[in-house]
């Protein structure tokens, strides 16, 4: 028995370190990823300084002559300017939640609350198909499809009927900021609604059946009852959408027509994300002789990886300071 008994403690020992090994594995992968990234962004941070963040000029001056700047190799006249790709990054995303957010809690309000349950099945299924489709057939699809609608019927008819309003007229591109938000809100559609869905199918039945007893319509209830109390996984699933909007390479690549140095100042304006191009970029940023361009995506890297923490962080700050409501207090009327 006690040979039995020390064997036991010591499996139990022996889970409880595997546990909190793989338990923190996350977090520790994080700070791995954190760590490469100041490493090989500091360079680019003591060289370029705050005008990294000002400016729209990036040009790595690979053939002019090899010099040296505060300590660090570099090419002479060389300029890096992230301004155009952070904005691009943050319009397209905004964009792409302004599209997507209410077309995914329109499917999910559809599924779990109008349709029925057989449809409901079938088409769910479908919406969880969209999610497992690569980036890839997305931006193929925009480039071959979309881009050229946009440019020969959508956008010219915005430009001509709602040109009044500020950045929706101007010259006409079709491969730009607007179809780059169409493509990101339709990859964001599934995630959003599939968590949404779940979420509102949890709803409490005695709940619905009060609002039901007070006299609420089908739309009150899941207005007054189902939305609110879905409304922390709602936020987690935006949250998730933004994550991938913000960090989605090839299909911007496919129909951003990746802009250079220049801001975008309509809604069919050509734009670059971080992402998008950090990705087209490496491979000439090899052959850097300073090595400084490399330096400076990865200062690219940084910038987007705090972007996206900060949004989760946000995110949770909203849910603990009680921006959800709680399950007692849902019944309005």
């Amino acid at each position: 028995m006690k040979a039995g008994g020390s064997w036991r403690r010591t499996a139990d020992r022996v889970y409880a370190l595997v546990s909190a090994l793989l338990g923190s594995s996350a977090l520790l992968f994080l700070f791995m990823v954190l760590a490469v990234l100041a490493v090989f962004g500091v360079p680019s941070i003591i060289v370029n300084g705050l005008n990294f963040f000002t400016t729209v000029i990036w040009n790595p001056g690979i053939s002019t002559t090899l010099t040296t700047i505060r300590g660090f190799p570099a090419m002479s006249g060389a300029s890096y300017g992230m301004l155009v790709f952070f904005s691009g990054t943050l319009i397209s995303s905004g964009l792409a939640l302004l599209i997507g957010a209410p077309l995914s809690l329109g499917v999910a309000i559809f599924l779990t609350s109008v349709a029925p349950k057989r449809l409901s099945t079938s088409l769910s299924f479908f919406v969880e198909l969209l999610a497992g489709i690569p980036s890839v057939v997305f931006g193929f699809w925009g480039f071959l499809v979309l881009a050229p609608l946009l440019f020969n019927y959508v956008e010219p008819a915005m430009a001509q009927y709602l040109g009044f309003i500020p950045g929706v007229g101007g010259p006409v591109y079709g491969y730009g900021l607007l179809a780059s938000g169409l493509v990101l809100s339709l990859m964001i559609v599934p995630i959003v609604s599939a968590i949404s869905r779940d979420a509102m199918a949890q709803t409490p039945v005695e709940l619905k059946e009060a609002g039901m007893a007070l006299g609420m319509t089908n739309w009150e209830i899941t207005r007054k009852v189902v939305l609110p109390y879905a409304k922390t996984a709602i936020i987690g699933s935006l949250v998730l959408g933004l994550g991938r909007a913000l960090g989605e390479t090839m299909a911007v690549v496919l129909v951003s027509q990746s802009a250079l140095n220049v801001l975008p100042k309509t809604l069919y304006y050509p734009i670059n994300t971080l992402s998008a191009f950090m990705a087209v970029t490496f491979d000439s940023a090899l052959t850097d002789p300073s090595g400084m361009e490399v330096n400076a995506i990865a200062e690219l890297a940084l910038v987007l990886f705090i972007i996206t923490t900060t949004a989760n962080i946000v995110a949770r700050l909203l849910v603990r300071r009680g921006f959800i409501s709680s399950a007692e207090h849902l019944v309005q009327v």
